[in-house]
């Protein structure tokens, strides 16, 4: 019942979220045009929500795999920072009324890296963990799953920094470029957590 429950706060949050989009892009002082479907802001949005939903996804394993409460509280944290940030990019798209998913080219297309973007066992962007790797997750426990999650996230978010800055290099819309600045900052600062996080339980982020 715990975990439905924050599950259900998670979703009401992002419906909150996704609830202020109009009015956050009406009030944009970059008055940007609508982006075209192939846009750096379009594909970003795309994009980022998927990496982001692995994110949650990851965080609420690991929430059900361990007692550690510093652990807990920051897979709570990225589950609920991220929900929210995905029911942004995915609210901005349904604004814009560009799909959710593009169906003529490969994730990363926005960044000139289509073609490096694999998808092998899963991984369709920088960052993302394999399928493999989630199973994996799920059935450790303990110290076992707080390391192999703290090493995930960590190269989780080292891919989402790299697709963040990117967005606030080339894309349009002035409060996207703001989140995505927003997104550097507080996964740089996540990163260097969790590599204590990591040295405190012996281990380090994989290489």
């Amino acid at each position: 019942m715990r975990h439905a429950g924050l599950v259900a706060g998670a979703a009401a949050a992002v419906l909150v979220a996704a609830g202020a989009i109009t009015y956050a892009v009406a009030e944009d002082d970059g008055s940007a045009d609508t982006p075209a479907a192939d846009s750096a802001d379009a594909g970003f949005a795309r994009d980022m929500a998927v990496h982001h939903q692995q994110a949650v996804e990851m965080s609420y394993i690991v929430r059900d795999r361990t007692k550690d409460e510093e652990v807990r509280r920051l897979a709570y944290d990225i589950a609920q920072t991220q929900a929210n940030q995905r029911g942004m990019l995915l609210g901005w798209l349904d604004l814009w009324g560009l799909p959710k998913v593009s169906s003529s080219e490969p994730p990363m297309t926005w960044m000139g890296m289509g073609d490096m973007a694999s998808g092998k066992d899963g991984a369709l962007m920088p960052g993302m963990a394999t399928n493999t790797e989630m199973e994996k997750l799920g059935t450790l426990s303990g110290k076992q799953a707080e390391v192999f999650y703290l090493q995930l996230m960590t190269d989780h978010h080292k891919g989402g920094v790299h697709m963040a800055e990117g967005c606030v290099d080339k894309c349009a819309v002035g409060v996207e470029k703001r989140l995505a600045q927003g997104m550097v900052d507080a996964q740089e600062s996540e990163i260097a957590l969790m590599s204590d996080m990591l040295k405190a339980r012996g281990a380090e982020p994989r290489p």
